[in-house]
């Protein structure tokens, strides 16, 4: 829904220069009503006046009661509801004067001019002025982007801090502060700026350059980059295809006549009221009855990565006016389903208020994943089962929290604080652009007008500016405070990192997020890549983070795809990525392991395709990543061939055994437990339809393979030697008898050599875990003590036989996992020194008995 102006708000004409970017003014009681001479001049009436005085006077209608204006203060930001009134602040800089507007229901705007000014914040508080008010802000100060400078007092902007967002952007020449060219307001290309061709950012979706290729410029909510979870560790890594750009790149305009804005002359003044959403006024009270985060540490954690829509929309038994919703995703049954497997956490794409992507819309596509965000405090309205209710997102989304807290549940949210949905300098302007451009962005130091863009889509945030860092950690702090999350993962995090062009370590960011009393004490997760030179920094965070591990990623992949010498690499990522981070004082847990996640092949589709399949995105299947680390089995895409079916389905089950064995935090990726497919395409970010749901009749198509990763969640959570919190020691650990905590052996049951490691054509090994020898203290300071497991892969395509080690490991095991079994059942005995079959790629567990 769009909140319509009335007559009197309607735009002027886009050839009057400043029409519609009223001067800022008042009545005497600190507020006036758009149309008004002192709110920007007189303009036409609705309707025609009668001659006859009185006739006139009758149909007038009567100024509205005066609103008292209190002085208010800066702090806190936003729009603050205490019971009997609320305060507003704003921060900007760069501001000369700044109206708050009310907008009522029917889109009439009465505007208060905010007199007072502390330390760049704009403020008032306003008595009576409650819950579901609309509102937002005109900002009048220099426009000049060849200095960084963009206020335009035309547009109507979103509150920064706004807890709750209404309406819709359509697209509108109103949008933007620029004339475009060769075009009318009606004449607007589909994405809302002058050509559907122009430069990433040009609208709220990530567009592409003209003439670059996809795989270069977007990353998340556009088509895939290098930077994504598929391709970006080849930053460090030249010889992998899809290598990043050497370095950020400003945006760029690639018309031939490119608008042309240097002066508050050039403004088309187009009032944007009408065709941008607007802020609402929440009230911030809730019952949360007791609710507590279940604060479940690192190794006891079980991620399931999820999209709030995608995860319900198909699911018979979620009501169908709660599927999509917030409110379905924390239906019984789906928490069911996360308790059956195991799932400890629940990882949300993006639930900030994301922008709808103007492109994208006109082809029929929507903005799928979220990576596009402009509400850093509110929940993203459309996942709300009563979109209507304006402030109804915030109590269904608290709601959603306590109920997967009563079920054991944290919930983890996927933040995007690297750039906005405003795009670059050809984008709209809706909020951070017309409040303070320069402090809210990072723009090119030669070259103000222009932005960098360490992500692909058209922007970065400026991490370097104080009051944008005050917005991450004040966001940040409110979704832990008052909406009770658990924890965050950060897209693109290197982009937060950044100082100067280096990615820091101790920049700013990490320092306030160190020393803050709360978000310290939450998950944080980083995505530890971003398309600027350097980005790559798996392994570089600081001691509180853990990281997306992409290396882990490739290396399972590539091992099990039967890539030649991949044992030492296998090795490693199998016991926590000691090489990562064991350097920088963190623990294997600091390795979030995951094969596959939202951008990417599914894991069906990870042995069911060689090759994307992308054209129902409309980019000829040019984007997305194009080196996955796949294998089809020996077809492309379905088949009727049982023995590929059989092959594919084993492998789904080698991958997810050798994920849920491997020392670190495990992330399962929503469906991949019943079989979940998007038919070969990698990038689904614009596919809001079947294509990305999750389709719930696969649970019953491939139970066993649901059943199968039961067994191995539940196979880890038993066992404190899948999940150790330590790094293996590698040395004997004296425990009545001389034994190693890990021994590595070889399919002849003898200890791996440098020779065995280093040989190319190796794809099966075997490893022995000591439960006796984990060196670790429980909750209460008893010692753990596990039982002991001997592992056998086997990435060759035949079976092998594996001989058991000598008694000294162990004299009697049992099977507890197999892959060549559809579910895992194993009913194997053996004894040391017995020859044991595993099947030609497949995986087999051993506990000891005596």
């Amino acid at each position: 829904m769009t909140v319509s102006p009335t007559p009197e708000q309607q735009a002027p004409d886009s050839d009057d220069p400043g029409a519609g970017a009223p001067s800022p003014g008042g009545s005497s009681s600190g507020d006036t009503v758009a149309g008004d001479t002192a709110a920007g001049g007189t303009v036409a009436p609705a309707v025609p006046m009668p001659d006859d005085p009185i006739q006139a006077d009758a149909l007038v209608e009567p100024e509205p009661a005066p609103i008292p204006v209190w002085p208010g203060t800066p702090y806190p930001l936003g729009a603050t509801y205490d019971g009997a009134g609320t305060n507003f602040s704003l921060f900007s800089e760069v501001a000369e004067a700044v109206e708050l507007c009310l907008i009522d229901r029917d889109g009439k705007e009465r505007r208060i001019r905010l007199d007072e000014v502390d330390g760049y914040c704009w403020h008032c508080y306003l008595p009576n002025i409650g819950p579901g008010q609309f509102y937002g802000y005109r900002v009048y100060g220099p426009y000049d982007p060849s200095r960084g400078l963009r206020c335009d007092p035309s547009k109507l902007l979103l509150d920064p801090y706004g807890k709750a967002f209404y309406g819709d952007f359509d697209g509108d020449a109103a949008l933007f502060s620029y004339r475009l060219p060769d075009a009318g307001a009606d004449e607007v290309a589909g994405d809302g700026s002058p050509d559907s061709g122009d430069a990433a950012g040009a609208s709220a979706a990530p567009d592409q350059a003209e003439g670059a290729s996809p795989e270069s410029t977007g990353v998340d909510g556009s088509p895939d980059a290098t930077a994504d979870a598929e391709g970006a560790e080849s930053a460090d890594e030249p010889e992998d295809s899809g290598e990043p750009a050497a370095g950020p790149e400003p945006d760029q305009a690639p018309h031939d006549s490119p608008p042309v804005a240097g002066s508050s002359d050039d403004l088309p003044g187009l009032d944007s009221l009408g065709h941008t959403m607007v802020s609402v006024v929440i009230n911030p009270y809730f019952d949360w009855q007791n609710d507590r985060s279940p604060n479940r540490p690192y190794h006891k954690t079980v991620i399931y990565e999820a999209h709030v829509k995608g995860m319900t929309m198909t699911h018979p038994a979620v009501p169908e006016h709660l599927r999509g919703t917030y409110a379905g995703l924390c239906h019984p049954v789906i928490i069911e389903h996360l308790k059956s497997l195991g799932v400890t956490a629940i990882e949300l794409m993006p639930v900030h208020q994301f922008m709808q992507d103007f492109v994208l819309r006109d082809q029929g596509l929507r903005n799928y994943w979220g990576y596009n965000t402009f509400g850093f405090f509110a929940p993203h309205i459309e996942y709300s089962s009563n979109p209507d209710q304006p402030a109804s997102a915030v109590t269904e989304f608290k709601a959603m929290v306590r109920e997967f807290h009563n079920a054991g549940i944290e919930v983890i949210l996927d933040v995007v604080y690297n750039h906005t949905a405003e795009g670059n300098h050809l984008g709209p302007t809706v909020c951070f652009r017309g409040i303070d451009n320069a402090a809210y962005y990072r723009l090119v130091d030669d070259d103000p007008a222009m932005y960098m863009d360490y992500t692909g889509t058209g922007n970065s945030l400026n991490g370097r500016h104080p009051h944008t860092l005050q917005l991450i950690m004040d966001s940040l702090r409110y979704w832990i405070l008052e909406m009770h999350v658990d924890g965050f993962r950060f897209d693109l995090a290197s982009t937060l990192a950044r100082e100067l062009h280096d990615v820091d370590r101790l920049s700013a960011f990490f320092d306030l997020v160190q020393q803050d009393p709360v978000v310290s004490q939450v998950k944080l997760i980083a995505e530890p890549w971003d398309i600027g030179e350097g980005g790559y920094q798996v392994g570089n965070f600081p001691p509180l983070w853990t990281e997306w591990n992409g290396k882990y990623r490739d290396t399972v992949r590539d091992y099990w795809r039967g890539e030649p010498a991949t044992l030492g690499e296998f090795a490693s990522r199998l016991t926590g990525s000691s090489d990562l981070y064991e350097a920088t004082g963190r623990r294997p847990l600091a390795s979030i392991n995951f094969v596959t996640a939202h951008d990417g092949f599914t894991l069906r589709d990870l042995v069911s395709y060689n090759e994307k399949h992308n054209e129902a995105n409309g980019e000829d299947n040019r984007d997305g990543e194009s080196h996955n680390r796949s294998w089809n089995c020996g077809v492309e895409g379905p088949t009727d061939d049982p023995e590929i079916n059989e092959l594919r389905a084993r492998q789904q089950r080698n991958i997810l055994a050798t994920l849920f064995l491997s020392q670190g935090t495990p992330m399962l990726a929503h469906g991949d437990e019943i079989g979940r497919t998007q038919h070969g395409n990698n990038n689904v970010y614009c596919q809001d339809n079947e294509l990305s749901w999750m389709d719930w009749s696969l649970a019953e198509e491939n139970a066993d393979l649901l059943e199968f990763t039961r067994t191995a969640i539940a196979l880890r959570t038993a066992h404190p030697v899948f999940r150790r919190r330590r790094f293996f020691a590698g040395k004997p650990i004296r425990w009545g008898t001389q034994a190693l905590d890990i021994a590595w052996l070889t399919p002849a049951g003898v200890e791996m050599t440098t020779a065995d490691w280093d040989s190319g054509f190796g794809k099966s090994l075997a490893v022995f875990l000591n439960g006796h020898g984990l060196e670790e203290k429980d909750e209460r300071g008893e010692r753990v003590v596990d039982d002991s497991f001997f592992i056998c892969f086997n990435a060759h395509y035949e079976p092998i036989d594996f001989t058991l080690p000598p008694d000294s490991y162990g004299l009697e095991w049992v099977g507890e996992l197999d892959t060549t079994c559809p579910t895992g059942d194993s009913e194997l005995t053996a004894s040391a020194g017995d020859t044991v079959t595993v099947g030609g790629r497949a995986v087999l567990v051993l506990r000891k008995t005596t």
